[in-house]
């Protein structure tokens, strides 16, 4: 399973993750960064402290994730 991660800035300098399960998998960075702008320019995802966690776009990537089943035990169901 694939995933989009996009890591922020806050406006007090803490790093903030943004884990997307359902993001396309074949967008440009030029695409993903313009919606990371968008996104931190919209203060919409403000703590109750006043923090804005996605105040600056840091890094964007997929992450491939592979399950590898050692045994399963699991009945099926009928």
């Amino acid at each position: 399973m694939k995933t989009l991660n996009l890591t922020f800035k806050s406006n007090r300098g803490k790093k903030h993750l943004l884990k997307l399960s359902y993001a396309s998998e074949n967008l440009s960075a030029e695409t993903v960064r313009q919606a990371m702008d968008q996104l931190s320019t919209i203060n919409a995802f403000t703590n109750k402290e006043g923090e804005n966690i996605y105040a600056t776009p840091v890094s964007a990537k997929y992450i491939d994730t592979v399950s590898t089943v050692l045994f399963n035990d699991e009945r099926p169901t009928a």
